[in-house]
């Protein structure tokens, strides 16, 4: 029987061979959607021009990121995870990890939380704000940098944070 890290590592290959010999670009760009600029924006617009959650949104989001960066923090140095870029043999990763370790991927629990918040006070853009959090995390793994485990990992650590947060003000 195979072994969960042996299912991981496969599929991590799998999926990163999508991208051998191909321009990444679209990729990369679309992983830097999810470097936090977007989310300080997005919040900054709904809470000036949205009377109706804008603001609500903006508390819950900040208090949800300052709940989610500490943890994820603490976690990436308690797993102390190797990226497969610096473990598995003959990898290069398209982009420069902004960190040392993998687990779990920060992109992804950034993106889901912002896409949690977002289904919430705005229902009606659920689909486009999941399937832009679900492709941050694709991503990650794409560019050499996550395992999928990461990705699920970062996954639920958003979607717990958000729902803790909107529990607490929404």
């Amino acid at each position: 029987m195979k072994s969960l890290t042996k299912y991981d590592t496969d599929l991590f290959y799998r999926l990163y061979r999508l991208t051998l010999k191909r321009d990444c670009r679209s990729i990369i760009w679309l992983s830097k959607t999810g470097d936090g600029y977007l989310y300080f924006v997005i919040g900054m617009l709904l809470w000036a021009f949205e009377p109706e959650h804008g603001e609500l949104f903006l508390y819950t989001a900040l208090m949800a990121y300052a709940l989610e960066l500490p943890l994820y923090v603490i976690l990436k140095k308690m797993f102390r995870r190797q990226r497969p870029c610096d473990l598995l043999m003959n990898l290069k990763a398209h982009v420069t990890p902004s960190d040392k370790f993998s687990l779990p991927s920060g992109h992804t629990a950034a993106a889901w939380l912002m896409a949690s918040i977002i289904t919430y006070y705005y229902p009606s853009f659920a689909v486009l704000a999941c399937s832009w959090a679900g492709l941050i995390g694709l991503s990650r793994i794409l560019l050499g940098v996550h395992y999928p485990s990461d990705v699920v990992a970062g996954m639920l650590l958003g979607i717990s944070i958000a729902s803790l947060s909107l529990s607490l003000l929404g």
